[in-house]
């Protein structure tokens, strides 16, 4: 499993936020390691969506990053069938020491095939973790996952950290699919706009809320209304007030507020917003 899902999560569970008064979407989540080593359909799965519910968050994407995790997913998005809907792709920090890379491409190319499967992702370019010698075979999985995608008319979430340029680079010359997503957007106001041009959508996670982000929330300013969704990336990147905290997609209403303020709309509006572009994206859940 790469370093990036191996990081410390033995965390205190963050407070419970007050619920939104419309239901909306957590457009990416990893429920499985917010308790790790549980089976897809195993009742803490529904502990973790019933509280999420509890707060006004009814529908979640269940997002992949490995060949194993990515049939986990789906067999969640199947289960929790009221509830969930899966990704399913090889992380970009997965995609360059894969022994086997055609082989978990393979897999990925099937699973895609599902009906509970929505999207391929997260993939992408990662230069943060993922040294030199690597970054040209973790470039061909981005392109492959690009074309698996297209070919079956699924969204794409899209993984871009240290490699801004690159990422809108490789879609400009593969031809991104109409519906493109860039997860737990990391980049500036100008990144921004170009995405907008596009017509790729932003989704922002708990990072919005840091007191070191400006960019971020200048970038959130930007995005026209039909563009613009929320994740968690749970159990990382909790939101103020419980930075540090273990995140769950119940967590979605305090970043949904930040990005309410920024915009000067309504928390209400802005969920009824965001639950039209997520299902627009993704699908209906039920």
């Amino acid at each position: 499993m790469a370093d990036r899902h191996n990081r410390d999560i033995n965390r205190p569970s963050a407070k419970l936020p007050e619920p939104l008064g419309v239901t909306c979407v957590d457009s990416h989540a990893h429920l499985e390691l917010i308790d790790q080593g549980k089976s897809a359909t195993d009742p803490s799965i529904g502990e973790v969506l019933a509280l999420a519910k509890s707060v006004g968050i009814d529908r979640v994407v269940q997002v992949g990053y490995s060949a194993e995790q990515s049939k986990w997913s789906v067999e969640c998005a199947e289960f929790w069938s009221d509830t969930v809907l899966a990704a399913v792709a090889l992380h970009p920090n997965e995609a360059p020491v894969i022994p086997d890379l055609e082989a978990d491409l393979k897999i990925i190319d099937e699973l895609a095939g599902r009906e509970r499967v929505r999207a391929i992702g997260e993939t992408g370019l990662d230069f943060f973790r993922t040294p030199p010698e690597l970054r040209d075979r973790q470039k061909y999985s981005f392109r492959r996952h690009i074309e698996i995608a297209k070919r079956h008319k699924k969204a794409l979430i899209i993984h871009d950290r240290d490699s801004h340029r690159e990422v809108l680079d490789v879609l400009k010359e593969e031809g991104a699919p109409e519906l493109t997503v860039f997860h737990c957007y990391s980049g500036d106001a100008e990144m921004a706009r170009e995405c907008i041009e596009n017509g790729y959508y932003l989704s922002f996670a708990g990072t919005v809320t840091f007191k070191n982000a400006p960019e971020l929330r200048e970038s959130a300013k930007l995005v026209p209304a039909n563009l613009i969704l929320v994740e968690t990336d749970s159990p990382f990147l909790a939101p103020m007030p419980n930075r540090g905290a273990l995140n769950t997609p119940a967590q979605i209403p305090n970043t949904l507020r930040a990005l309410a303020r920024e915009r000067d709309q309504g928390p209400d509006e802005l969920a009824g917003i965001i639950s039209a572009n997520s299902e627009r994206v993704f699908g209906a859940f039920r």
